[in-house]
C-alpha cells in the first residue's frame, strides 16, 4: 500500500512540482492541504485528495511525511504541530536553514517563532548530509542557490584546491519562478522580458548556507543573484583562483566526491553544462575551465531551480526519511 504524504502551499511552483513529481512515486500517495480558508484556484494537475490543514484532520489521516512549501513564517506556524502528529516534516522555506535564531533574523530580518526546533532540524542536502537524514523528524531542505553553489565549490574547498585568500565570485542567474507565484512588480511579464536584472546584492538570504556547507567565511564569497528571462533553471558561473597545473586535477577531486552520486553529473574537461541540460530533472551538472599559466579556473553549476532546488530534492530527502530507494520517482 502506499504511504500518505501531505503538501502543504500545492498552489505555488514548487508546491505543484511536488505534486507532479509524487503523483508518479509508485510508494506514496499525494494528499493536498489546504492552508488557504478561501482559495478559489483548482488545485495543479488534477484531481486529488484534499482535505482542510488543521490539526484534527491531519491527525485523522496520519501522514507518513508533510512537505511544507510554504513562506517561512507560515512553515514555523505549522512544523510544531505537524511533528506532535507523528509526521516527518520537509520545509521547502528558509525557517530551518540556519541553526539558530540570530543567524535567521540577520538574513531574514524577522523573528524566529519556532527556535526550539532549529537545533534538531537537519540541512537536507544528501550529497553532503545522507547519513543524518533518514532519522530526522525535521528536514530542511536546501535553497536554490545554495545546492547550485555548495555542490560546485565544496568538494574543491576540501581538496585544498581554492586559493581562499583570493576568494570565491558566484555570478548565479535564475528563472523568473524562482521567486514565487505570488504576484509582484519585480517579476511581471513587462518588468522581466528582454531584461536581466541582479537583486539582493551582498545581503541575499541564501549566503549563510554557502559559507556554513561549503566551510568558508563571508569575506571569502562574494555571491550576486540575477533573474532571468526564462521561466526555470538556475545557472551558477563561479570563478576562482588556484593552484591545481591542470583541469584534471579539478575534475579528480568532483569524481572522488561524487562517485556512485545518482543526481550529480561531472562534465569532460573544456565541457560545461547548460540550462536545458537539467530541465525538469533532479540532476547538478557541473563543468570546469582552467588557465593554468595564470591559475584562473571557472566552475559552471546547473540546475533545475524547481527540482532539484526544491521539490525533487524534497522527494529525495522523503525517500531517505522513509526507506526508499533514494531514486524512487526521480529517475
Amino acid at each position: 500500500m502506499r504511504q500518505t504524504v501531505g503538501i502543504v502551499g500545492f498552489r505555488g511552483y514548487s508546491g505543484a512540482e511536488l505534486v507532479r513529481i509524487l503523483d508518479k512515486h509508485p510508494l506514496v500517495r499525494p494528499l493536498l492541504l489546504e492552508h488557504r480558508e478561501h482559495a478559489e484556484e483548482a488545485p495543479p494537475h488534477g484531481p486529488h485528495a484534499r482535505i482542510s490543514c488543521t490539526p484534527d484532520a491531519v491527525k485523522k489521516e496520519k501522514p507518513a511525511a508533510v512537505f511544507l512549501a510554504t513562506p517561512p513564517e507560515v512553515s514555523m506556524e505549522l512544523a510544531p504541530w505537524m511533528l506532535e502528529s507523528g509526521a516527518k516534516v520537509i520545509d521547502l522555506s528558509g525557517a530551518f536553514r540556519l541553526g539558530t535564531a540570530e543567524n535567521y533574523s540577520r538574513w531574514y530580518k524577522a523573528g524566529h517563532t519556532a527556535s526550539r526546533l532549529l537545533a534538531e532540524a537537519v540541512y537536507g542536502l544528501p550529497e553532503f548530509c545522507r547519513k543524518a537524514i533518514p532519522g530526522a523528524r525535521l528536514i530542511a531542505n536546501p535553497g536554490c542557490y545554495p545546492t547550485a553553489a555548495n555542490l560546485a565549490i565544496r568538494p574543491l574547498v576540501e581538496a585544498g584546491l581554492v586559493d581562499r585568500a583570493c576568494g570565491i565570485v558566484c555570478d548565479a542567474k535564475s528563472g523568473v519562478s524562482g521567486a514565487g507565484r505570488k504576484a509582484s512588480l519585480k517579476t511581471s511579464f513587462c518588468e522581466v522580458t528582454n531584461n536581466l536584472s541582479a537583486y539582493s546584492i551582498l545581503d541575499h538570504r541564501h549566503v549563510p548556507e554557502i559559507l556554513m556547507t561549503s566551510g568558508l567565511e563571508e569575506r571569502e564569497l562574494s555571491f550576486t543573484a540575477q533573474l532571468l528571462p526564462v521561466d526555470r533553471g538556475i545557472l551558477e558561473t563561479i570563478y576562482f583562483r588556484t593552484e591545481a597545473r591542470t583541469a584534471g586535477e579539478l575534475l579528480a577531486a568532483y569524481h572522488k566526491r561524487y562517485a556512485g552520486e545518482p543526481f550529480v553529473r561531472v562534465y569532460d574537461d573544456g565541457r560545461v553544462p547548460d540550462l536545458r541540460g537539467v530541465d525538469r530533472t533532479n540532476f547538478c551538472d557541473i563543468g570546469v575551465k582552467l588557465d593554468a599559466a595564470t591559475g584562473r579556473a571557472v566552475v559552471v553549476s546547473a540546475i533545475d531551480n524547481l527540482v532539484k532546488g526544491a521539490a525533487g530534492q524534497a522527494v529525495q530527502n522523503m525517500n531517505l526519511a522513509l526507506g526508499y530507494r533514494e531514486t524512487e520517482g526521480l529517475l
